[in-house]
């Protein structure tokens, strides 16, 4: 009986045994698939159920569309100061215009229209070079190529690029 109730016993053993070891090693159950347990739930409660959750997802469906729309503000807000900085440029762009044009403007053009080329030449190339370029503006084109012609080459340069840069709509930059 004693032999008996041994191999009894480890037969009764060996079964939960195996389980409880089959439970600790990683991934032993893997082969399992869930156990997927139906409602008996009525058409009257499904309706209740999504009655119940309608306000919420319509909550939830505004409170996505406020932050798409935050966000899209932004970025109207970034490109309207974008415009601005733009604007601004070009209005500073254009006043320096102006004031550089008028600069010229007067008896001083006359004066150096009836000068012979080398004496304005000489003159020009002595001057602010934003003045003698504006004033090189203001002369017919031949009596201006004339005394470009007439300065030394790196002042003729200088005066030629500032007339450059004042022509040019997409600089707002120091034309010196």
């Amino acid at each position: 009986m004693t032999t008996m109730t041994l191999s009894t016993l480890a037969r009764r053993l060996a079964l939960p045994l195996a389980g409880f070891v089959m439970m600790a090693i990683p991934g032993a159950f893997a082969e399992e698939r869930p156990v997927i347990t139906t409602t008996n739930a009525s058409a009257d409660e499904i309706r209740e159920f999504c009655t119940n959750i309608a306000d919420a997802a319509r909550d939830q469906r505004y409170l996505l569309q406020k932050q798409e729309l935050e966000t899209l503000q932004k970025d109207v807000d970034e490109r309207i100061r974008t415009l601005e900085a733009r604007r601004a440029e070009y209005e500073d762009w254009l006043n320096r215009r102006n004031a550089f044009l008028k600069q010229a403007e007067g008896g001083l053009v006359e004066i150096y229209r009836k000068m012979k080329p080398d004496a304005a030449a000489a003159q020009l190339a002595e001057l602010n070079p934003q003045i003698a370029s504006a004033i090189v503006m203001k002369l017919p084109p031949r009596q201006s190529s004339t005394i470009l012609g007439e300065m030394p080459a790196d002042k003729a340069a200088l005066l030629t690029r500032i007339i450059a840069v004042a022509g040019d709509p997409n600089t707002s930059k120091d034309p010196s």
